[in-house]
């Protein structure tokens, strides 16, 4: 179906949650969410030069150094919370440095490819949603009891989505001041 917008005639979008394939109904919907997310970074990601992943504009962290961050977060939270058990040494190997430096700032990335930081990204991404498709309801909405607090995989699905779109904010409007910049 098509609209017209302005006299242009445009392809209309049906925007609607729909279940990732495999997995129990209402979790495929949260896990669609979170993938969504990731897909709109990974689509402004595509032939950004090296000079803007490893920019760093005023106070603010690079772009790289934001990606190693939502990799490192999801990991954490995957084994930490949700499985609470070990990390996988693949996955740890993923991540030789800290989230935060000494000061509590981000650790800074400078270096690493958009397809480094990519391949991290799918990387863990993989892993989490393979823990995900055998999860049904009952486990999905179980608190884990760890010493700080209590946590459900449903808060912690909610809570990813919630930090990699305060994220995926950040790395536009860089994205958008360094070519901005470049055009000048």
């Amino acid at each position: 179906m098509y609209v017209k917008a302005e006299g242009i005639e445009l392809e209309k979008r049906e925007l609607r949650i729909t279940a990732l394939p495999g997995y129990e109904g209402e979790i495929g919907r949260w896990l669609w969410c979170l993938e969504d997310v990731r897909r709109t970074i990974l689509s402004q990601l595509t032939g950004v030069s090296q000079a803007i992943i490893d920019t760093k504009t005023a106070e603010r962290q690079t772009i790289g150094s934001l990606l190693y961050h939502i990799a490192l977060v999801e990991a954490d939270w995957l084994y930490e919370e949700v499985l609470v058990r070990e990390w996988d040494p693949e996955i740890l190997a993923l991540f030789p440095a800290d989230s935060r430096s000494a000061d509590g700032s981000l650790t800074h990335m400078e270096g690493q490819t958009v397809e480094e930081h990519v391949d991290r990204l799918n990387r863990v991404r993989k892993v989490f949603l393979s823990y995900f498709q055998t999860m049904d309801l009952d486990d999905w909405r179980k608190p884990r009891i760890l010493e700080k607090y209590d946590v459900t995989p449903e808060w912690v699905v909610y809570h990813l989505i919630e930090h990699e779109s305060h994220h995926r904010g950040q790395i536009f409007q860089q994205l958008r001041q360094l070519r901005n910049e470049i055009k000048s």
